[in-house]
């Protein structure tokens, strides 16, 4: 039912089973003045705890920064990366298993204007403003503060029901930027809405019901 928030059932899967569930959904950031911003997620990538030799957690790392992962189902952990970008994801599985689903495109649809401002590009394209993870939380407001939040609770950072999309219309790749992960790079852990402009580049794709 579109306009439902997520509950933390929604959330409590391993991470390859709910990137693919969040396509679809919306994420929803309201702002100290009221504004409300958000969009339908359109790309997502799962992060599978410590064997995974691209997640935070590979090994059983565990430090202050990645703490939310190992917290209840649906807490955001945003993190800073290259002295630049804050990206967000959110926690899945169950407490103490460190599972997490990135966020890595949003298609805006609920205060354009503010986005714009908030990217810096007054008048800019609605397909360039959330089209990579650290441009979705630039448009959105979202930083460091606002990791640890939990989501299914929260009035400031929320997920709500979209529309559910088939297979078909789904495509999978390996994830983005992960070169140092060894056998795990082309490992097929992203997933997006295939013909959506507001995808970010990625790797080439297959459909999944192909």
């Amino acid at each position: 039912m579109p306009g439902k928030r997520l509950l933390r059932s929604f959330f409590a899967r391993p991470a390859d089973e709910l990137a693919p569930r969040l396509l679809g959904c919306r994420l929803m950031r309201r702002l100290e003045d009221g504004t409300v911003l958000g969009g339908v997620i359109v790309e997502t990538e799962a992060y599978l705890g410590p064997e995974d030799r691209a997640a935070h957690s590979f090994g059983g790392r565990r430090t202050p920064r990645t703490e939310p992962m190992f917290m209840a189902p649906g807490t955001s952990y945003v993190y800073f990366t290259y002295g630049m970008h804050h990206c967000m994801n959110v926690s899945a599985m169950a407490k103490e298993v460190p599972h997490a689903v990135l966020l890595r495109a949003l298609e805006p649809t609920e205060g354009l204007d503010r986005m714009c401002e908030l990217r810096g590009r007054p008048g800019g394209r609605a397909s360039e403003l959330c089209n990579g993870p650290g441009k979705l939380c630039q448009a959105l407001a979202i930083d460091r503060s606002l990791s640890a939040v939990d989501t299914c609770t929260s009035e400031a950072l929320w997920f709500e029901r979209g529309r559910k999309l088939s297979d078909a219309a789904i495509g999978c790749s390996a994830r983005v930027g992960i070169g140092y992960a060894g056998e795990w790079v082309e490992k097929p852990l992203r997933w997006f809405v295939l013909g959506n402009s507001c995808v970010s580049r990625g790797p080439r794709a297959h459909k999944l019901s192909g």
